[in-house]
């Protein structure tokens, strides 16, 4: 089967840094499908041996050491290019004789890449249908779509009406990197391959989840659009909520795409809408210190550079249990990780001193940067009387001393491929934003909670720090150790 990808936007600073690299990794591992054509589609005047030359360059130095002269060289026969502007429906026209020339006769399923601002979704989208590139009279035919999947529910759903218009939705493929992770895969591997530990998955055993997505770097030269769209759309409607779901679903009955969505979509549904007073009690926000500074940012802006919820799965395996949720920008330092936090054993035998309270077992899954899982228990200090001190088994996923794939070379193969288990489905996407939809709402209202500043390099405001004590819990605030 030939399969082709057609890259929308193919000038832009995605194409070069991550999905040609991620492409050509793929094909130096013998991994991608033989043969696989790529075709880029952008304003740029360039010919096919112009955006090749410049990608040689551009992917010598983001892939560095794995970069061989030689493979790219077969890599890069396949890589074509076509100028052609969204709004031309001429070019699009163009572009499917382009297609055609280049494919030859030969049945091919192609996917389309969104790499192109989000206003452009709906109109490169209509465009395809217009010129036919739509139809699977000879192969599959599917789109992959960059985040953010609108702004809100509202937009949510006019996108996904327009897209419908012209795609199914089994060939929509919303894309969001955090899931193409190892160390996010590795959870489910981790809970449904191991009979350990999901015995212990749920709210007879744990006390609190705790998902933490933080960043060192300030908002930079993305302050036009952070601004807008602040903490909550930019980290937790995707990503923390992708995380959310991946931790808390149930096994699905097989190990298929659709499976795994139908089981992560029912976490999203199960979660307890704010009311009332929630809104201001089950969360804090935050703004770090010169954030009004920044470039294309208002001296008087409100929006949150950090936030920390509270949300509770109103299901069989979670009642009871609050998941913590917090992001932030310029925080102590650049960590993705899961805390399990298990409760306390129901009667202390060691450790009854009034200074010293034995603490609970936690599971610490680190997604980013050091990729790895520890395990925290009591263990007795040897050549003592009972006294315990809290022991650490720590695993690393790059222990083999391979390293671990970039994200995106797992969805990139999985696209081509017709795998959607790693890819947002529309229900999914429009649940997620009506869970935080409220929250921004209410975060903006004359009623907001407090917009607590921090200074950069710290893990937020101090008031989220006895936001938690005030629950009787404590933030799992450790820098991975990168080794």
């Amino acid at each position: 089967m030939s399969h082709t990808m057609v890259i929308f936007g193919a000038s832009g600073d995605l194409t070069s840094r991550k999905l040609i690299p991620a492409l050509y990794r793929q094909f130096q591992r013998g991994r991608l499908p033989n043969p696989t054509r790529i075709v880029g589609v952008s304003r740029s005047a360039f010919t096919s041996e112009q955006w090749r030359a410049q990608l040689t360059e551009s992917t010598a130095k983001f892939v560095k050491g794995d970069f061989n002269n030689e493979s790219w060289q077969a890599f890069s026969q396949n890589i074509f290019y076509q100028p052609g502007d969204i709004g031309s429906e001429d070019d699009f026209h163009k572009l499917a004789s382009f297609l055609t020339e280049v494919e030859g006769s030969q049945t091919t399923d192609r996917v389309y890449y969104l790499s192109t601002m989000p206003q452009l979704y709906a109109a490169a989208i209509t465009q395809l249908g217009k010129a036919g590139l739509h139809l699977e009279k000879d192969g599959k035919r599917r789109v992959v779509i960059e985040k953010p999947f609108g702004t809100d529910l509202a937009s949510a759903k006019v996108l996904n009406e327009s897209i419908h218009q012209t795609f199914r939705e089994d060939q929509i493929y919303r894309i969001d990197h955090y899931l193409g992770k190892e160390t996010v895969q590795n959870i489910l591997v981790f809970r449904f391959g191991n009979t350990i530990f999901e015995p212990l998955w749920n709210r007879n055993y744990v006390d609190h989840v705790q998902i933490t997505v933080a960043e060192e770097v300030k908002v930079g030269r993305r302050g036009d659009y952070y601004d807008k769209a602040g903490i909550l759309r930019d980290m937790f409607q995707n990503h923390i909520l992708q995380l959310m779901m991946v931790t808390a679903m149930e096994a699905p009955v097989r190990y298929t795409g659709e499976m795994v969505r139908d089981e992560k979509v029912k976490v999203l549904q199960s979660v307890r809408p704010y009311k009332g007073s929630d809104f201001a009690e089950f969360g804090v926000r935050g703004q770090y210190t010169g954030y009004s500074e920044e470039q294309g940012i208002p001296d008087d802006s409100q929006t949150e550079t950090f936030a920390a919820l509270k949300l509770y799965i109103d299901n069989w395996r979670w009642k009871g249990v609050p998941f913590y949720l917090r992001s932030g920008k310029g925080m102590s330092c650049r960590s993705t990780q899961i805390v399990i936090q298990f409760r306390e054993p129901p009667h202390m035998l060691f450790g009854e001193q009034k200074s010293f309270r034995p603490e609970a077992n936690r599971i610490v899954i680190q997604i980013q940067p050091a990729e790895g899982l520890q395990l925290y228990f009591q263990s007795k200090v040897p050549d003592s009387d009972m006294k315990l001190r809290l022991s650490e088994l720590d695993f690393k996923f790059d222990s083999t001393g391979k390293e671990l794939p970039d994200a995106y070379q797992r969805l990139l193969l999985d696209a081509l491929n017709g795998d959607p288990g790693l890819f947002a489905r529309s229900d999914e996407v429009e649940q997620a934003w009506r869970i935080i939809d409220p929250i921004i709402a209410a975060w903006k209202s004359p009623a907001a909670p407090t917009l607590h500043p921090y200074e950069p390099g710290m893990w937020g405001p101090e008031q989220c720090t006895e936001w938690m004590h005030a629950q009787g819990r404590n933030w799992f605030d450790v820098c991975p150790i990168l080794h």
